[in-house]
């Protein structure tokens, strides 16, 4: 075991990447050890044979302990050409980059560094053994873009690994955030502090070798902060737990859809730093005004919900704060001119997300029909991409079997979403005639959830109180 740290005296095996009789290079990672640290790579000393595995998965080894037995006179360990070797060493004696404090003498690949030089960065080139840039260049991946995970921010065979994964899927599966590099015709966009790494998808990344380019410490650090979590796998030093099956389990492949929302949540939770606000709405006078124009709502074939109500009180708090009807460019973000409302509607293969096309424009009669309009063709499966397309503020709403209020994730390129809870008649202190006494109101809560890069909480809390208080005097005009 190496000294991975200067007041590092032990380590957990955590992951063996060889068995006993496994042929081994010089600087291919044999294990991964966990510290209280970080996860580091242990990489091979020389060229051999693995005879024998010492320290079982869960370990812990003290420094100076013995973790496996390599047996470098073994014929099978250079039956590589002499060319290949000497590409190696050669790459090994340019390029290795060794980290003073996380390796033993033993481990000693790099001469030392000229005074006055990092000895953490040789040659601009990133912390990684020779064998993890040589995976690299094939899959063409950028190291010098990529977040490291092991010891002082070291990238990884698993990093590359990792990288090239979501380079190699669909684009319309892969997080918009990518950490690999642009092909060099088109290089990738700096992180900002609005967008991430740039407001639209990038393009797949070229397989050919790319020359590494420079990333400065703040930007790697923000790559790192954004990184995916890779499912079934976990994120840096945090590993999941592999799945053992068990009698009854049921293994149910991600649909097309269900893969996309949860890529889309993953995303949204990412870029945007999600704050939830919640108020509570009195609904006693908007259940007045529903009772009293529900049957002529009725015999003209659509009903009035009290989502309706919502919708519309939700439009007019747009048009006095627009930057909740906004989205988020790489540097600014645009005040939208049309607002376009989105609503979930449940059908049998899930969730989809319509939108009421400028409902600042329309009536409670022309919102309420949108609204059935859009729910029925949902369910039916006529839903069109129009129906789904231009999304610019989202009203989520419980349902049939609701629950008291909750945080929704952010619907992008949206800025907010308003989620409603069910409504309850509860004992509540109203106020009539200057003295307070108690009476029985149906109320409801609504959570707004909005992104605090453009929308700070007096702004947030200003308008959730805005839409409250339309719905609490019903002032709308329902005709």
């Amino acid at each position: 075991m190496p000294q991975l740290g200067e007041s590092v005296a032990e380590g957990t095996v955590t992951q063996w990447h060889v068995k006993a009789g496994d042929r081994v290079r010089r600087e291919q990672p044999l294990l991964e050890v966990a510290t209280d640290k970080a996860d580091t790579e242990v990489p091979s000393p020389c060229d051999g044979v693995v005879t024998s595995l010492s320290a079982k998965e869960g370990d812990i080894v003290p420094t100076g302990g013995l973790l496996c037995t390599i047996d470098a006179s073994a014929p099978a360990a250079i039956e590589a050409s002499v060319s290949a070797s000497a590409v190696i060493d050669a790459d090994a004696r340019a390029s290795a980059v060794i980290d003073a404090d996380a390796r033993s003498e033993a481990f000693r690949v790099a001469p030392a560094a000229e005074p006055g030089r990092s000895t953490s960065v040789a040659e601009g080139r990133t912390m990684s053994a020779p064998s993890t840039r040589k995976l690299a260049r094939a899959e063409g991946v950028d190291l010098a873009a990529l977040p490291g995970t092991g010891e002082r921010g070291r990238i990884t065979r698993d990093d590359v690994l990792r990288a090239a994964t979501i380079a190699g899927s669909p684009i319309s599966e892969r997080p918009s955030f990518s950490l690999i590099a642009a092909p060099p015709s088109m290089p990738a966009p700096p992180p900002s502090m609005f967008g991430g790494f740039g407001d639209e998808p990038q393009p797949a990344p070229s397989r050919a070798p790319q020359a590494p380019s420079r990333a400065t410490p703040a930007t790697t650090e923000l790559a790192r902060m954004l990184e995916t979590p890779t499912p079934g796998v976990g994120l840096r030093s945090y590993r999941v737990p592999a799945y053992e099956p068990r009698p009854g389990d049921e293994v149910v492949p991600f649909s097309r859809r269900r893969r996309i929302t949860a890529d889309h949540m993953v995303y949204s939770q990412a870029v945007s730093p999600h704050v939830v606000t919640v108020a509570e709405l009195d609904m006693q006078k908007v259940t007045r005004a529903r009772e009293q124009h529900k049957d002529a709502f009725e015999r003209e074939g659509f009903p009035l919900t009290f989502l309706a109500f919502v919708l519309a009180a939700t439009v007019k708090g747009l048009r006095e704060y627009p930057n909740l009807n906004a989205r988020v460019l790489a540097d600014s973000y645009v005040k939208l001119k049309e607002i376009n409302v989105g609503i979930a509607v449940d059908t049998p293969t899930g969730l989809v997300v319509a939108n009421v096309k400028n409902a600042d424009q329309l009536s409670m009669r022309g919102i309420a029909k949108n609204i059935d309009e859009l729910a029925k063709r949902a369910r039916n499966g006529k839903i069109t991409a129009d129906d789904l397309r231009g999304t610019t503020f989202t009203v989520s709403n419980p349902g049939r079997k609701g629950n008291l209020f909750g945080g929704a994730i952010i619907s992008q390129p949206n800025v907010a979403i308003l989620r409603i809870g069910e409504i309850k008649k509860r004992a509540v202190v109203i106020t009539e005639n200057g003295e307070d006494r108690i009476a029985i109101h149906p109320m409801m809560y609504a959570a707004l959830s909005y992104d605090h890069r453009i929308i700070d909480g007096v702004e947030a809390n200003a308008y959730l109180w805005r839409v409250a208080d339309v719905l609490s005097r019903a002032e709308l005009d329902i005709g």
